[in-house]
């Protein structure tokens, strides 16, 4: 007998949600385990936010929504759109779902047929192939290494492009490099996009205000107009204000991929939480003074990371301009044999190593699309970051 479907074979339980899983697996058991593969800031939801939503809930907010979001928080996701990126979107033009991943998943699977292509530069996001092949699509991998600080060239998408090509996906700041494009990496891209009418553009900004070094965030359909009606730009609520339980994601775009989203979303999840909706409201609207105090701790503590890993013999770290992240190029390690006489054969067997030897739980690259590295998440303490780097030191200088 059959049990599941086809479209779910295509697919691979999330490599950051099982690293995540077995940390905390491992803890129970009364290790110490530091675990760097949670991708959500370790601050807490702004007060004011918390309070709104209490005040919703006082209210009796707790009915069903519009299917795609409140006229409130439509209207507080344009006004950001226009404040921060410039982008001009009418309600019909905004879609709210239950986290960026369900605005991904609704655009892909609402616009992509058997046999579509979708360009994903890598290292990427791990869901973004496996939500494009459970739509039936083809996910057309293009690597950027760490010698392209992990940003793909117009050539190489240039070449990418097929007249299969349905969507070429943007990520920046990225997870999981950190690497930001600016506005003019931004143009040229464009500039390939313009001769390829066909590509739709979909931009993940979800780390667009976790930015450093003065770094100015730009948006492809801000910088290049002439591809504004086939962009959707992508946002949340998720990292910027620390709400990633809270489940708030949200999308401008064309109005027909917009209503697109809507059908599909009618006969799946409805509105998202009414309570989440009424909070991201707040959040939009509010004061946004809290973000720069957050991101001069994570800067601390993404400098701390990247001095401690490049001080290791047989890792390389490129400093990222945004998001909290760092991907490590470690094929400098790759071959040698540990204590115990085991080979790391690759950066899986690595990221093993350092989690039964070192007590220390990365992500390993090929979860990402690009090897050999490992990928860190820093939202975590100074402290604690501090021992990893160590811990990580010892565990590699042991490898002979």
């Amino acid at each position: 007998m059959r049990t599941t479907s086809e479209a779910l074979g295509r697919i691979q339980p999330s490599p950051t949600l099982a690293m995540t899983s077995r940390v905390l697996e491992l803890k129970a058991q009364g290790l110490d385990i530091i675990g760097l593969a949670a991708g959500e800031p370790d601050f807490d939801t702004p007060d004011y936010v918390k309070d709104a939503a209490i005040e919703a809930i006082r209210a009796g907010k707790t009915k069903y929504t519009n299917v795609d979001g409140t006229a409130e928080l439509k209207a507080a996701v344009a006004a950001k759109f226009k404040r921060d990126n410039g982008l001009t979107y009418a309600a019909h033009e905004i879609s709210v779902n239950v986290g960026g991943k369900h605005t991904l998943f609704n655009a892909l699977v609402a616009t992509i047929d058997t046999g579509d292509e979708v360009i994903i530069p890598a290292p990427y996001w791990v869901s973004y192939p496996d939500i494009v092949a459970y739509a039936g699509g083809t996910p057309v991998i293009v690597s950027a290494g760490a010698n392209q600080q992990y940003k793909i060239l117009p050539e190489q998408l240039e070449q990418a492009i097929t007249p299969k090509t349905r969507w070429v996906i943007l990520n920046s700041p990225s997870n999981p490099t950190g690497a930001a494009y600016s506005a003019a990496e931004l143009k040229a891209l464009g500039e390939v996009l313009e001769r390829h009418p066909q590509v739709m553009v979909l931009t993940d900004d979800m780390y667009e205000h976790i930015l450093y070094d003065d770094f100015q965030f730009a948006t492809i359909a801000q910088v290049c107009p002439s591809l504004y009606e086939r962009t959707l730009t992508v946002n949340g609520t998720s990292k910027a204000y620390a709400m990633t339980g809270w489940r708030i994601g949200f999308a401008g775009g064309p109005a027909w991929l917009i209503k697109a989203m809507a059908k599909l979303q009618s006969q799946s999840t409805s509105n998202p939480c009414s309570i989440a909706q009424a909070a991201a409201t707040a959040a939009l609207n509010g004061d946004h003074s809290f973000l720069k105090e957050r991101n001069v701790a994570f800067q601390r503590r993404r400098d701390l990371v990247v001095k401690g890993l490049n001080a290791v013999p047989g890792i390389h770290c490129p400093t990222p301009e945004g998001a909290f992240y760092v991907y490590p190029d470690v094929s400098g390690l790759i071959g040698k044999t540990t204590p115990k006489g085991l080979k790391i054969t690759d950066d899986e067997a690595l990221v093993g190593y350092l989690l039964s030897e070192a007590k220390v739980a990365p992500v390993q690259g090929a979860a990402f699309g690009l090897s050999p590295a490992f990928r860190i998440s820093y939202a975590t303490s100074d402290a604690l970051l501090t021992e990893a780097c160590t811990r990580i030191a010892e565990a590699c200088a042991a490898l002979r």
